[in-house]
């Protein structure tokens, strides 16, 4: 059986915005709740919580004021694909479509950097999306990549927000 063309989703990107993550493409849960980094295992939003002082554990509306508040947006590189489960090993390359980034970009002209969170996600950028803006890789939040959270906290706070 073939798996359904999944849609990610839609950019998080206030007035003012500087900075974009990027992911690779959201999870089967983050789906299923319309929220970017919905699995709990994720550590995304403990990381950015350390980083700019917010709630981890707020609500997700009051999560994504704060970042926006921070002038950074949430994206991810790949618009639809198929993929059995959430890893993006199981991503079927042959089926992935590459969000378009020239409307963002020109949308939000202020935007200077992109942080590109997790390998896979970098390659992915660097491979299909054409754009004068360098990405700059972070360690992956998933839960998955065998680096203490300490460890990726350290990366993340280098990064000139």
């Amino acid at each position: 059986m073939t798996e359904p063309l999944r849609e990610g989703l839609a950019p998080v990107v206030g007035d003012g915005a500087r900075v974009l993550i990027l992911g690779s493409f959201p999870s089967e849960r983050s789906l299923v709740a319309s929220q970017y980094y919905a699995n709990r295992r994720n550590q995304f939003w403990p990381l950015l919580s350390d980083v700019f002082g917010f709630d981890a554990e707020a609500p997700y509306e009051e999560r994504i004021d704060a970042v926006k508040g921070h002038g950074v947006a949430l994206w991810d590189v790949v618009r639809s694909c198929r993929r059995v489960g959430s890893l993006d090993a199981k991503i079927d390359r042959k089926t992935l479509v590459v969000n378009d980034f020239g409307p963002l970009l020109t949308d939000y002209p202020t935007i200077e950097r992109v942080f590109v969170n997790g390998l896979t996600a970098f390659e992915l950028f660097e491979r299909h999306v054409d754009t004068a803006l360098p990405a700059i890789r972070l360690p992956s939040s998933s839960g998955a990549l065998p680096m203490s959270f300490a460890d990726k906290l350290a990366r993340w706070r280098e990064v000139d927000w």
